[in-house]
């Protein structure tokens, strides 16, 4: 195919190994890549954007390939792709691509991912965007996951990638000869059970940590292919998973479940 114009972004920051085996992967393709990406981690902010401070960008060539173009921004993920699409680059990219992020961001995680919120912005801009991850903290060989990415990016993009349409790839920590077929899945919904610490500073003031156990993953239901498993159950069988998203949140179930509210003595309609 035709060289693409590519940006990629990330959570993990600019010195993460994750995006710079996805870039170079991307470059030694003959690929355009542009890496604008947080100068530090920023895992788990979100869709957060960055209002009350001044955002700054420093290039950032030398930690990447060659002819990789890269920026370390102050701001969020989101910020960056933002700052990206509006002030660094000269051309609109054929593609966002966000990771690869070191960890998953399977069923509703992704609503606090910041590596989903990197592509969701594309996404929001009109761009075929894909958010990619190892389902792992502890795995570090990211190189058979860049290589899957780009085989979905540049295979959907021969095909019609419709419109407000979000890829969030999650790849099972191991050897491709162990991987399962990649697989459609639904989101499942994770449920957490949140705990805090309670530790003291050495000056004596309470301060806490949070932490947090997943209990239960429950099947996703309502619109969409009923065969469809879930991303997490997928991932326990070492099969690569490819879940499309979109942004909107609208409620899809009946509308007589609604809760009846009257306000003033009036129903709602």
């Amino acid at each position: 195919m035709n060289p693409l114009r590519i940006l990629i972004s990330n959570d993990d920051g600019v010195f993460a190994d994750g995006i710079r085996t996805l870039a170079a992967v991307a470059s030694e393709r003959g690929h355009q890549v542009t890496v604008v990406c947080p100068d530090q981690e920023r895992s788990a902010t979100g869709h957060g954007l960055t209002l009350q401070s001044p955002i700054r960008a420093e290039r950032a060539d030398e930690l990447f390939a060659t002819n990789i173009t890269a920026w370390g921004c102050s701001g969020t993920p989101a910020d960056c792709v933002k700052l990206a699409l509006f002030e660094l680059l000269s051309e609109k990219p054929d593609v966002v691509i966000s990771g690869i992020n070191h960890g998953p961001n399977l069923g509703t995680d992704i609503f606090c991912s910041g590596t989903v919120a990197a592509a969701l912005e594309g996404t929001l801009e009109g761009i075929p965007s894909l958010a990619v991850s190892i389902a792992s903290f502890q795995w570090n060989d990211f190189r058979f996951a860049g290589e899957l990415a780009m085989d979905v990016v540049e295979e959907a993009l021969k095909k019609t990638w419709p419109k407000n349409l979000l890829l969030n790839l999650n790849i099972p920590p191991c050897k491709p000869k162990e991987m399962s077929a990649l697989r459609w899945t639904r989101l499942s919904i994770r449920n957490y059970q949140e705990q805090f610490s309670r530790r003291l500073d050495p000056r004596g003031n309470t301060y806490f940590w949070l932490a947090g156990e997943a209990i239960k993953d429950l099947e996703s239901s309502g619109d969409g292919p009923n065969d469809w498993p879930s991303d997490v159950s997928q991932i326990e069988l070492n099969s690569p998973t490819l879940t499309p998203i979109q942004p909107d949140l609208f409620w899809r179930g009946s509308i007589k479940s609604l809760p009846k509210i009257k306000i003033g003595g009036q129903p709602v309609r």
